[in-house]
């Protein structure tokens, strides 16, 4: 990581860490769609993919804004949740599980997005950079309106998990007494 002396310096460093988040990202989630069972959940996926790539592009338009080359810095972050939701595809889960699972990593980071997305956009607000901070605030809509999408499609899909947990024999939400 390049010395972060200022607001300018630091926005750079988001910004970098972004761009490759956002990069893997587009790496990761035609896998997962791929593993989905629910047609509608893959849907979302892809949509999301498409999305994800105009981020990319949208965030080369903010450092040349800036003045500055689009360049990567490993974003350990996504890093992690990329890999968490790799395991779960590993797991061996009911399928209707699986979507549920992979649904809940989703919207892991589509929260982690908003949140940097939103800090980057207050940086750039902050030292003036009013396209940057226009064309980060466009992403970040964009990444709300994804979690609020998946959220709506986690409530059909953990009912549909919640109905394989009964049909092998255990009570949803508690434990069997004896």
């Amino acid at each position: 990581m390049a010395k972060v002396r200022n607001l300018e310096d630091l926005l750079v460093h988001e910004l970098k860490d972004l761009y490759d988040a956002e990069q893997q990202l587009v790496e990761a989630l035609p896998l997962l769609a791929q593993a989905v069972t629910s047609e509608d959940l893959k849907g979302a996926l892809e949509a999301h993919l498409e999305q994800t790539r105009g981020h990319v592009e949208r965030l080369s338009q903010v450092f040349k804004a800036l003045g500055k080359r689009a360049t990567r810095e490993t974003c350990e972050a996504m890093q992690g949740l990329v890999t968490e939701a790799q395991q779960v595809l590993e797991e061996g889960m009911e399928p209707n599980v699986l979507d549920a699972a992979i649904i809940a990593a989703a919207q892991k980071v589509e929260h982690y997005e908003m949140a940097s997305y939103g800090t980057a956009r207050t940086f750039a607000h902050m030292l003036g950079q009013h396209e940057a901070a226009q064309l980060l605030q466009e992403t970040l809509d964009e990444e709300e309106q994804t979690d609020k999408n998946l959220s709506k499609l986690a409530n059909t899909l953990n009912m549909q998990a919640v109905a394989v947990e009964n049909q092998d024999g255990r009570k949803s939400g508690s434990k069997r007494s004896r």
